[in-house]
Protein backbone atom coordinates (compact mmCIF):
# COMPACT_ATOMS: atom_id res chain seq x y z
CA UNK A 1 0.00 0.00 0.00
CA UNK A 2 2.86 2.38 0.81
CA UNK A 3 4.44 1.73 -2.58
CA UNK A 4 1.10 2.35 -4.31
CA UNK A 5 0.67 5.64 -2.47
CA UNK A 6 4.20 6.73 -3.47
CA UNK A 7 3.51 5.84 -7.11
CA UNK A 8 0.25 7.81 -7.12
CA UNK A 9 1.98 10.75 -5.45
CA UNK A 10 4.73 10.74 -8.10
CA UNK A 11 2.21 10.64 -10.93
CA UNK A 12 0.36 13.57 -9.33
CA UNK A 13 3.53 15.62 -9.08
CA UNK A 14 4.35 14.97 -12.75
CA UNK A 15 0.83 15.91 -13.88
CA UNK A 16 0.90 19.05 -11.75
CA UNK A 17 4.27 20.03 -13.22
CA UNK A 18 3.00 19.51 -16.74
CA UNK A 19 -0.03 21.68 -15.95
CA UNK A 20 2.15 24.49 -14.66
CA UNK A 21 4.39 24.22 -17.70
CA UNK A 22 1.44 24.38 -20.09
CA UNK A 23 0.01 27.35 -18.19
CA UNK A 24 3.36 29.16 -18.46
CA UNK A 25 3.56 28.51 -22.18
CA UNK A 26 0.38 30.48 -22.72
CA UNK A 27 2.09 33.63 -21.39
CA UNK A 28 5.31 33.23 -23.39
CA UNK A 29 5.47 35.50 -26.46
CA UNK A 30 7.12 33.58 -29.24
CA UNK A 31 9.16 35.85 -31.49
CA UNK A 32 8.14 35.64 -35.16
CA UNK A 33 10.56 33.87 -37.44
CA UNK A 34 11.94 36.30 -40.01
CA UNK A 35 10.74 35.71 -43.53
CA UNK A 36 13.89 34.70 -45.43
CA UNK A 37 12.27 35.73 -48.72
CA UNK A 38 11.16 39.23 -47.66
CA UNK A 39 12.36 42.01 -49.99
CA UNK A 40 15.66 43.62 -49.04
CA UNK A 41 16.10 47.36 -49.62
CA UNK A 42 19.70 48.44 -50.11
CA UNK A 43 20.53 52.13 -49.75
CA UNK A 44 23.68 54.13 -50.27
CA UNK A 45 25.46 56.80 -52.24
CA UNK A 46 27.74 56.86 -55.27
CA UNK A 47 30.80 59.11 -55.16
CA UNK A 48 33.75 59.92 -57.36
CA UNK A 49 36.88 58.22 -56.08
CA UNK A 50 39.62 60.63 -55.05
CA UNK A 51 42.36 60.58 -52.45
CA UNK A 52 41.13 63.95 -51.22
CA UNK A 53 37.72 63.50 -49.52
CA UNK A 54 36.74 67.03 -50.61
CA UNK A 55 36.89 65.87 -54.23
CA UNK A 56 34.67 62.83 -53.68
CA UNK A 57 31.67 64.48 -55.32
CA UNK A 58 28.30 62.71 -55.79
CA UNK A 59 27.65 60.96 -59.10
CA UNK A 60 24.18 61.20 -60.61
CA UNK A 61 22.44 58.84 -63.07
CA UNK A 62 24.65 55.89 -62.17
CA UNK A 63 22.99 52.58 -63.03
CA UNK A 64 22.84 50.45 -59.89
CA UNK A 65 22.02 46.75 -60.39
CA UNK A 66 21.33 44.33 -57.53
CA UNK A 67 22.00 40.74 -58.64
CA UNK A 68 21.03 37.56 -56.79
CA UNK A 69 21.70 34.58 -59.02
CA UNK A 70 19.46 34.95 -62.04
CA UNK A 71 17.45 37.80 -60.51
CA UNK A 72 18.51 41.39 -61.24
CA UNK A 73 16.90 44.66 -60.18
CA UNK A 74 17.99 48.04 -61.57
CA UNK A 75 17.99 51.52 -60.11
CA UNK A 76 19.56 54.96 -60.64
CA UNK A 77 21.38 57.38 -58.37
CA UNK A 78 19.88 60.84 -58.09
CA UNK A 79 21.63 64.21 -58.26
CA UNK A 80 22.97 63.79 -54.72
CA UNK A 81 24.30 60.31 -55.48
CA UNK A 82 21.59 58.55 -53.45
CA UNK A 83 20.40 55.12 -54.63
CA UNK A 84 17.89 52.58 -53.33
CA UNK A 85 17.18 49.13 -54.80
CA UNK A 86 14.83 46.47 -53.46
CA UNK A 87 15.32 42.80 -54.27
CA UNK A 88 13.79 39.57 -53.01
CA UNK A 89 16.77 37.28 -52.27
CA UNK A 90 16.83 33.57 -52.93
CA UNK A 91 16.63 31.08 -50.07
CA UNK A 92 20.08 29.67 -49.38
CA UNK A 93 22.57 29.31 -46.53
CA UNK A 94 24.51 32.36 -47.65
CA UNK A 95 22.13 34.84 -49.23
CA UNK A 96 24.54 36.95 -51.23
CA UNK A 97 23.61 39.99 -53.31
CA UNK A 98 26.00 41.70 -55.70
CA UNK A 99 25.66 45.44 -56.35
CA UNK A 100 27.02 46.58 -59.73
CA UNK A 101 27.59 50.29 -60.47
CA UNK A 102 28.03 51.51 -64.03
CA UNK A 103 28.16 54.95 -65.67
CA UNK A 104 30.03 56.42 -68.66
CA UNK A 105 33.49 57.77 -67.88
CA UNK A 106 34.04 55.57 -64.83
CA UNK A 107 35.26 52.06 -64.18
CA UNK A 108 32.44 49.66 -63.39
CA UNK A 109 32.32 48.74 -59.72
CA UNK A 110 30.86 45.70 -57.97
CA UNK A 111 30.15 45.21 -54.28
CA UNK A 112 29.09 42.02 -52.48
CA UNK A 113 26.39 42.22 -49.81
CA UNK A 114 25.41 39.38 -47.50
CA UNK A 115 21.76 39.32 -46.41
CA UNK A 116 20.51 40.58 -44.03
CA UNK A 117 22.23 43.84 -44.91
CA UNK A 118 21.43 46.62 -42.47
CA UNK A 119 23.94 49.32 -43.40
CA UNK A 120 24.57 52.22 -45.78
CA UNK A 121 26.71 51.43 -48.81
CA UNK A 122 29.15 53.97 -50.22
CA UNK A 123 30.36 53.22 -53.74
CA UNK A 124 33.42 55.17 -54.88
CA UNK A 125 33.91 54.92 -58.64
CA UNK A 126 37.27 55.43 -60.32
CA UNK A 127 37.26 57.90 -63.25
CA UNK A 128 38.48 56.44 -66.52
CA UNK A 129 40.31 59.69 -67.24
CA UNK A 130 42.93 58.77 -64.66
CA UNK A 131 43.62 55.47 -66.38
CA UNK A 132 43.85 57.25 -69.73
CA UNK A 133 46.20 59.78 -68.23
CA UNK A 134 48.63 57.01 -67.31
CA UNK A 135 48.80 55.82 -70.91
CA UNK A 136 49.20 59.14 -72.73
CA UNK A 137 51.56 62.06 -72.37
CA UNK A 138 50.44 65.53 -71.29
CA UNK A 139 50.41 66.98 -74.81
CA UNK A 140 48.09 64.34 -76.20
CA UNK A 141 45.75 64.70 -73.24
CA UNK A 142 45.49 68.47 -73.74
CA UNK A 143 44.73 67.92 -77.42
CA UNK A 144 41.78 65.63 -76.62
CA UNK A 145 40.25 67.43 -73.65
CA UNK A 146 37.95 70.39 -74.34
CA UNK A 147 38.58 73.13 -71.74
CA UNK A 148 35.66 74.94 -70.08
CA UNK A 149 36.19 78.16 -68.15
CA UNK A 150 34.52 81.41 -67.09
CA UNK A 151 31.28 79.61 -66.22
CA UNK A 152 28.38 81.83 -65.12
CA UNK A 153 24.75 81.07 -64.31
CA UNK A 154 22.17 83.40 -65.86
CA UNK A 155 18.50 83.46 -64.91
CA UNK A 156 15.45 85.70 -64.76
CA UNK A 157 14.00 86.90 -61.48
CA UNK A 158 10.44 88.25 -61.47
CA UNK A 159 9.79 91.14 -59.12
CA UNK A 160 6.76 93.29 -58.43
CA UNK A 161 7.57 96.97 -58.78
CA UNK A 162 5.23 99.70 -57.59
CA UNK A 163 5.60 102.97 -59.47
CA UNK A 164 3.88 106.31 -59.22
CA UNK A 165 1.69 107.19 -62.23
CA UNK A 166 0.05 110.36 -60.91
CA UNK A 167 -1.64 112.07 -58.00
CA UNK A 168 -5.11 113.13 -56.94
CA UNK A 169 -6.19 116.51 -55.56
CA UNK A 170 -9.97 117.02 -55.41
CA UNK A 171 -11.91 119.65 -53.49
CA UNK A 172 -15.52 119.15 -52.43
CA UNK A 173 -18.13 120.81 -50.23
CA UNK A 174 -20.35 119.52 -47.44
CA UNK A 175 -23.29 121.92 -47.28
CA UNK A 176 -25.21 122.33 -44.03
CA UNK A 177 -26.88 124.92 -41.77
CA UNK A 178 -25.59 125.03 -38.23
CA UNK A 179 -27.43 125.22 -34.92
CA UNK A 180 -30.47 123.32 -36.16
CA UNK A 181 -31.70 120.78 -33.62
CA UNK A 182 -31.58 117.22 -34.85
CA UNK A 183 -34.87 116.11 -33.32
CA UNK A 184 -33.88 112.52 -33.99
CA UNK A 185 -33.87 113.05 -37.75
CA UNK A 186 -30.75 111.37 -39.06
CA UNK A 187 -28.07 112.30 -39.77
CA UNK A 188 -27.20 113.96 -36.48
CA UNK A 189 -24.07 115.11 -34.72
CA UNK A 190 -22.22 112.49 -32.67
CA UNK A 191 -24.01 113.66 -29.53
CA UNK A 192 -27.37 113.49 -31.40
CA UNK A 193 -28.03 117.20 -30.66
CA UNK A 194 -27.60 118.98 -34.01
CA UNK A 195 -28.85 118.35 -37.49
CA UNK A 196 -25.99 117.16 -39.73
CA UNK A 197 -25.27 116.56 -43.39
CA UNK A 198 -23.15 113.95 -45.12
CA UNK A 199 -21.37 113.86 -48.42
CA UNK A 200 -20.09 110.67 -50.04
CA UNK A 201 -17.40 111.14 -52.70
CA UNK A 202 -16.58 107.96 -54.71
CA UNK A 203 -13.18 107.94 -56.42
CA UNK A 204 -11.77 105.47 -58.97
CA UNK A 205 -8.08 105.22 -59.85
CA UNK A 206 -8.93 103.32 -63.09
CA UNK A 207 -7.96 99.81 -64.21
CA UNK A 208 -4.60 98.61 -62.92
CA UNK A 209 -4.07 101.59 -60.63
CA UNK A 210 -4.43 102.06 -56.89
CA UNK A 211 -4.78 104.92 -54.46
CA UNK A 212 -2.13 105.12 -51.76
CA UNK A 213 -1.43 107.55 -48.95
CA UNK A 214 -4.94 109.05 -49.00
CA UNK A 215 -5.20 112.35 -47.09
CA UNK A 216 -8.47 114.15 -46.29
CA UNK A 217 -8.21 117.77 -45.06
CA UNK A 218 -10.85 120.27 -44.00
CA UNK A 219 -9.72 123.53 -45.62
CA UNK A 220 -12.59 125.98 -44.98
CA UNK A 221 -15.58 126.40 -42.66
CA UNK A 222 -16.13 125.21 -39.09
CA UNK A 223 -13.78 122.24 -39.36
CA UNK A 224 -13.99 121.25 -35.66
CA UNK A 225 -17.58 120.15 -36.24
CA UNK A 226 -16.86 117.65 -38.96
CA UNK A 227 -15.91 114.00 -38.97
CA UNK A 228 -14.30 111.80 -41.63
CA UNK A 229 -16.19 108.51 -41.54
CA UNK A 230 -14.35 106.59 -44.27
CA UNK A 231 -12.53 103.40 -43.29
CA UNK A 232 -9.38 101.67 -44.62
CA UNK A 233 -8.04 104.76 -46.36
CA UNK A 234 -4.52 103.64 -45.44
CA UNK A 235 -4.84 100.45 -47.49
CA UNK A 236 -4.04 100.58 -51.24
CA UNK A 237 -7.22 100.25 -53.30
CA UNK A 238 -8.52 101.03 -56.75
CA UNK A 239 -11.73 102.64 -55.46
CA UNK A 240 -12.28 104.65 -52.29
CA UNK A 241 -15.30 106.40 -50.80
CA UNK A 242 -14.78 109.61 -48.84
CA UNK A 243 -17.65 110.18 -46.40
CA UNK A 244 -17.84 113.38 -44.35
CA UNK A 245 -20.26 114.20 -41.54
CA UNK A 246 -20.83 117.94 -40.91
CA UNK A 247 -23.10 119.26 -38.08
CA UNK A 248 -22.37 122.99 -38.42
CA UNK A 249 -22.21 125.43 -41.32
CA UNK A 250 -20.95 124.49 -44.78
CA UNK A 251 -17.35 123.24 -44.96
CA UNK A 252 -14.90 122.56 -47.75
CA UNK A 253 -12.61 119.54 -47.94
CA UNK A 254 -9.59 118.52 -49.99
CA UNK A 255 -8.72 114.88 -50.68
CA UNK A 256 -5.22 114.05 -51.88
CA UNK A 257 -3.73 110.69 -52.80
CA UNK A 258 -0.91 109.07 -54.75
CA UNK A 259 -1.90 106.97 -57.76
CA UNK A 260 0.36 103.95 -58.25
CA UNK A 261 0.61 100.93 -60.49
CA UNK A 262 2.23 97.60 -59.62
CA UNK A 263 3.92 95.88 -62.55
CA UNK A 264 5.79 92.61 -62.88
CA UNK A 265 9.35 93.09 -64.09
CA UNK A 266 11.99 90.56 -65.05
CA UNK A 267 15.60 91.13 -64.11
CA UNK A 268 18.53 89.25 -65.57
CA UNK A 269 20.74 88.03 -62.75
CA UNK A 270 24.05 86.19 -62.72
CA UNK A 271 25.69 83.91 -60.20
CA UNK A 272 28.75 81.71 -60.18
CA UNK A 273 28.73 77.95 -59.64
CA UNK A 274 30.87 76.13 -57.11
CA UNK A 275 33.22 73.92 -59.13
CA UNK A 276 34.98 71.05 -57.42
CA UNK A 277 36.98 68.73 -59.65
CA UNK A 278 34.63 67.64 -62.42
CA UNK A 279 31.45 68.65 -60.59
CA UNK A 280 29.60 71.97 -60.79
CA UNK A 281 27.05 72.93 -58.12
CA UNK A 282 24.66 75.89 -58.03
CA UNK A 283 21.21 76.82 -56.74
CA UNK A 284 18.39 79.00 -58.06
CA UNK A 285 15.84 80.85 -55.92
CA UNK A 286 12.16 80.01 -55.96
CA UNK A 287 10.29 81.48 -58.91
CA UNK A 288 13.33 82.00 -61.11
CA UNK A 289 13.15 81.00 -64.76
CA UNK A 290 14.98 81.27 -68.08
CA UNK A 291 18.02 79.39 -66.79
CA UNK A 292 21.09 79.27 -69.01
CA UNK A 293 24.80 78.72 -68.54
CA UNK A 294 27.37 81.05 -70.04
CA UNK A 295 30.80 79.52 -70.54
CA UNK A 296 33.97 79.75 -72.58
CA UNK A 297 34.07 76.42 -74.36
CA UNK A 298 37.32 75.71 -76.16
CA UNK A 299 37.95 79.43 -76.57
CA UNK A 300 34.44 80.44 -77.65
CA UNK A 301 31.87 82.28 -75.54
CA UNK A 302 28.65 80.23 -75.71
CA UNK A 303 25.28 80.46 -73.97
CA UNK A 304 23.70 77.07 -73.15
CA UNK A 305 19.96 77.19 -72.33
CA UNK A 306 19.16 74.72 -69.56
CA UNK A 307 15.54 73.63 -69.78
CA UNK A 308 13.45 71.62 -67.31
CA UNK A 309 15.32 68.42 -68.17
CA UNK A 310 18.70 70.06 -67.38
CA UNK A 311 20.45 68.63 -70.45
CA UNK A 312 23.93 69.81 -71.52
CA UNK A 313 26.19 68.49 -74.27
CA UNK A 314 29.22 68.57 -71.99
CA UNK A 315 27.78 67.60 -68.60
CA UNK A 316 25.18 65.39 -66.97
CA UNK A 317 23.00 67.43 -64.63
CA UNK A 318 20.49 66.61 -61.95
CA UNK A 319 18.11 68.90 -60.11
CA UNK A 320 16.41 68.68 -56.72
CA UNK A 321 13.62 70.87 -55.36
CA UNK A 322 13.51 70.91 -51.55
CA UNK A 323 10.39 72.06 -49.64
CA UNK A 324 11.54 75.70 -49.62
CA UNK A 325 11.03 75.87 -53.40
CA UNK A 326 14.63 76.56 -54.34
CA UNK A 327 16.24 74.40 -57.02
CA UNK A 328 19.57 72.69 -56.46
CA UNK A 329 21.66 71.69 -59.49
CA UNK A 330 24.64 69.36 -59.67
CA UNK A 331 26.37 68.81 -63.03
CA UNK A 332 29.05 66.20 -63.69
CA UNK A 333 31.38 66.69 -66.67
CA UNK A 334 31.22 64.15 -69.44
CA UNK A 335 34.44 62.46 -70.63
CA UNK A 336 36.54 64.67 -72.86
CA UNK A 337 35.82 67.94 -70.99
CA UNK A 338 37.65 69.66 -68.15
CA UNK A 339 37.12 72.77 -66.06
CA UNK A 340 39.93 75.31 -66.09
Amino acid sequence: MAEKRQLLLGIGIVISGLGLALAAVRFIKIAPIPNPLAPVTLMGAVLRQDDNPRNQTPLANVTVTAVDGSVAVHGKSNSSGLFTVSIRPRLSDRRRIVLVFDTPGYQALSMTVFYPADRLYIARMQPLTREAAGKADAASRLAKVVPIKDVRIRYLSSDETTMSVGSLAKQFEVANIGNVPCAKREPCSPDAKWKAATNLIPLDAQEGNEFQNVRVLCVAGPCPFTNVQSDNLSRPARTINIKILNWSDTTDFLVEADITRTVLTNRILHSYPFILGETMNFALPKGSEGLSIEANLNGQEIVFPLGPEAILDWATCGVETPPDGNRLYRCQLKPGFAFE
